[in-house]
């Protein structure tokens, strides 16, 4: 397995040559099989493009586990799992990763998501900002978002959300996405399809003009047709249809909607992510600019998920936590300058706790301080892209 004795602050960088030898060979003794072989793996398929590190330190103790992925390697690539596969619901990181479907690429690693909901009817639905194969999930929260635009380039800040339904007068009334409804507006998409939405309100059932877009796709103006308009409960979300549900003040007919009518839904949000296929939630953020934010207010320690970037890394990290003999996790400072000392110039808090789980091909490398994993409602993976069919 490869190891890093990463120092943790500037004065303990003297000492920590000494004790990163002695920590080396530590490791050495203590690494499972399974490691071993994980690594032996990576470096057979991968050279130095991608490595699972674990970093052990005394002064936690903390016990740190991480992959590092070379941004240049164009075929290593990040999406989005839903915790009910392609619909919203919970499932540990390793069964999201085991339903990926392969046609997509190859999973290889995988850390746990955003925050999520974990009681009633809505399990799974994430807190914040979430674009599943370029189909708009769940809109963003106050917190920071992680985004990977057309082109390859990540980006972090807070999103606004500006989605809205635009009626054939031309008024727009602002709308939620896939959530539990509180008197207002909110449209459900086919990824919403296991949960159970009981309303007396006025529902709308709209079909997409263009079958070659499947989903809601964040940052454009598209027109749906009405296929049905009725009371709440008992309208039904096929494929490629959404649902629109109406407070109790509006009504369609208030609108001069009806079946066969045109509906503009505006997808769009601020700044503009029209075109991202990937984007998760979490927060807080942690660095920019390669700046410290000193936003982080957690002083308690947990275990932790985080991801960090620079320009030519991207890091996965994961640290296991009340474990008091182990790893007694970080408070967000802690976990801030260690990514800095990463040489991460970008980075952003994810869900810890007992979520707080790093798979890397076909195994758990962590010890999830709930003795097993618990469900998730999303994960970020790294995938091997499917080479192309010869022509």
């Amino acid at each position: 397995m490869e190891t890093r004795g990463f120092s943790n602050s500037p004065t303990h960088r003297g000492a920590g040559i000494c004790s990163g030898y002695l920590l080396f060979f530590l490791l050495l003794v203590s690494l499972s099989l399974s490691a071993q072989t994980t690594n032996t793996l990576l470096r057979h398929r991968f050279g130095a493009a991608f490595a699972y590190l674990q970093d052990d330190r005394p002064e936690g103790p903390w016990a740190i586990h991480m992959v590092r992925i070379r941004r240049s390697r164009a075929d290593l690539q990040l999406h989005v799992t839903l915790g009910g596969a392609n619909a919203l619901g919970a499932s540990p990181v390793s069964e999201q990763v085991r339903r990926f479907p392969r046609s997509r690429g190859r999973p290889v690693a995988a850390i746990n998501g955003d925050y999520f909901v974990r009681s009633g009817a809505w399990v799974g639905d994430p807190e914040g900002l979430c674009i599943f194969e370029g189909r708009l999930v769940s809109m963003p929260s106050e917190k920071s978002c992680f985004w990977v635009e057309p082109d390859g380039s990540f980006h972090m800040t807070n999103v606004i959300s500006l989605l809205a339904a635009v009626w054939p007068d031309g008024s727009q009334t602002p709308l939620g996405l896939n959530e539990e409804r509180e008197d207002r507006a909110v449209l459900y998409t086919e990824e919403s399809v296991g949960v159970k939405q009981r309303s007396s309100d006025s529902e709308i059932v709209l079909e997409t003009l263009d079958p070659e877009v499947e989903g809601l796709r964040v940052g454009e103006r598209r027109g749906f047709r009405v296929v049905e308009v009725g009371l709440g409960g008992r309208s039904r979300i096929a494929k490629g249809r959404m649902l629109l549900v109406l407070p109790s003040n509006l009504r369609a007919e208030d609108k001069q909607l009806r079946v066969g009518s045109t509906l503009m839904i505006d997808s769009s949000t601020l700044p503009n992510l029209k075109g991202a296929r990937t984007a998760i939630g979490g927060g807080p953020a942690l660095i920019r600019g390669g700046l410290s934010t000193e936003l982080a207010s957690g002083e308690v320690r947990h275990p932790r998920s985080a991801i960090g970037w620079n320009k030519e890394m991207l890091f996965l990290m994961q640290v296991d936590g009340r474990q008091p003999s182990v790893s007694v996790g970080m408070t967000l400072s802690e976990l801030t300058r260690y990514l800095l000392d990463l040489g991460c110039t970008e980075a952003m808090n994810l869900d810890g706790g007992g979520s707080s789980t790093l798979w890397v091909l076909g195994q758990v490398l962590n010890n999830p301080s709930e003795r097993a994993e618990r469900p998730t409602g999303n994960a970020l993976v790294i995938t091997l892209e499917p080479k192309p069919a010869p022509r």
